[in-house]
């Protein structure tokens, strides 16, 4: 039999609308994992986080996480493949988004812990709705000025407010970065985020394959930050609330993410193997 990777979105996916796996999905997957089914997540939060909505969940094989910018062991954290921006490009892209009047959270690397910068007197309603669901982060790192936002190894630039000028912002950058510009499924605020060419899903799936030594990929999602990833795999299933463009190049849509659709779909494979 070819080995096999099953690979799942978090939000809008495995997670329900309350931004948790269920105790049912939970189940499965342990249970499924423990009879040596090879299952990991890629998600566009960072571990940190990502630990937090899947408590409960017990991931053995390494995790994508960042929208592809790290894979890392789940267990200790320690960041087994890294995408970055370099120097010049951080700045490139800081300079940009100022001269369309957008101040970004940067997240990066500094003395060997993971950041984000930003400027609360510049923060949008959408920036700090943001936050406030991150009180108690370590990751904080607020400024009085521009001094020290690109300070450290950065890897992701997350902008969030109404379109207009975001939209502006994105058509340029695309044309430099890999840049995902959509929706956020829980406050409804337009999301610009821009990462390096070699930071996506895509990649970062086809690098856990051969990490793990599977001959096969079957991933599930909702995102259109999740269609390279459905690109990259042999099959690739759309949860019911998933967007119309990743419906359309999916093998099959399955039910929503509030159903436990992903562990079913996962026990209803593994009981035909």
């Amino acid at each position: 039999m070819p080995k096999t990777l099953y690979i799942t979105d978090l939000d809008g996916t495995l997670l329900t609308s309350g931004q948790y796996v269920s105790p049912k999905s939970c189940e499965i997957i342990n249970r499924l994992t423990e009879q040596g089914m090879i299952f990991s997540y890629a998600t566009a939060r960072s571990l940190i986080t990502a630990k937090k909505v899947t408590a409960g969940l017990e991931v053995k094989t390494p995790v994508i996480v960042n929208n592809g910018v790290f894979i890392t062991d789940s267990a200790s954290g320690e960041k087994l493949v890294k995408n970055t921006f370099s120097v010049s490009q951080a700045e490139d892209i800081f300079r940009t988004l100022s001269e369309f009047g957008i101040f970004p959270l940067v997240y990066s690397i500094i003395d060997g812990e993971e950041k984000f910068s930003y400027i609360p007197e510049k923060n949008t309603r959408g920036v700090n709705g943001f936050l406030d669901t991150r009180r108690g982060d370590p990751r904080h790192r607020p400024l009085p000025n521009e001094d020290g936002m690109l300070d450290g190894e950065i890897f992701y630039f997350a902008c969030m407010d109404e379109a207009g000028s975001m939209s502006e912002a994105h058509e340029e950058l695309k044309k430099r970065y890999y840049c995902v510009y959509s929706n956020d499924i829980y406050s409804g605020d337009q999301w610009l985020e821009i990462l390096p060419k070699s930071a996506t899903k895509a990649n970062a799936v086809l690098q856990l394959k051969e990490y793990c030594g599977c001959d096969r990929l079957v991933a599930f999602g909702d995102g259109i930050n999740d269609i390279p990833m459905f690109k990259a795999a042999d099959e690739c299933y759309a949860v019911e609330n998933a967007a119309a463009e990743l419906k359309e190049i999916a093998d099959d849509i399955i039910g929503n993410n509030n159903g436990d659709s992903v562990a079913e779909f996962l026990e209803k494979i593994c009981k035909r193997l």
